[in-house]
């Protein structure tokens, strides 16, 4: 699940929430890895002044990282729509 708060200000800030129901530390550690660098390489996708705040669900430690990929993707291009609410609609 993916909630964005518009700063207001420059630049981009990704906040994580991977709590113990996705698993032991190894696969929290895991999901944390992927969905920071699926932020760094998808950052040009994310609009300009933004927090990003993601609550990894346990569904997300059985995903590919091809499918967290495509989840970010869906979720800023809602983002970019202008409906920041419905953008953690499309998270594993």
């Amino acid at each position: 699940m993916v909630h964005a708060y518009d700063r207001g200000e420059c630049g981009v800030r990704l906040g994580l929430a991977v709590g113990k129901a996705v698993g032991p530390a190894v696969v929290r550690n895991r999901v944390k890895r992927r969905l920071r660098e699926i932020f760094r390489r998808q950052k040009a996708l994310v609009p300009e002044g933004y927090d990003l705040f993601v609550r990894a669900t346990p569904a997300s430690a059985q995903a590919r990282y091809a499918e967290l990929e495509q989840a970010w993707r869906e979720a800023m291009a809602v983002l970019r729509r202008g409906d920041p609410s419905a953008a953690g609609q499309t998270t594993p």
